[in-house]
């Protein structure tokens, strides 16, 4: 069986020889979100309550206007 090319809604567990990284802020019930850097340097998300789920791929450039505007505040009203 081949492993397919990463692409949005691929089932995470399909990514093969990835290491999934979640933040030291996460609570002990698993409400977080994982990241794991692709070879080709994308970077996939997934839900850590469902890690055979659906895992979505972004570009390095747009985690890091992601992670930017997370460090600015721009996402506080959201929590």
């Amino acid at each position: 069986m081949s492993i397919p090319a990463p692409h949005n809604g691929i089932a995470a567990d399909r990514l093969a020889g990835v290491t999934w990284r979640k933040s030291s802020h996460s609570n002990s019930q698993g409400n977080c979100v994982e990241f794991a850097k692709l070879t080709d340097g994308s970077v996939a998300v997934r839900n850590s309550r469902f890690p055979q789920g659906p895992a979505l791929v972004y570009t390095r450039a747009e985690i890091s206007a992601l992670l930017a505007g997370a460090k600015d505040g721009e996402f506080d009203d959201l929590v």
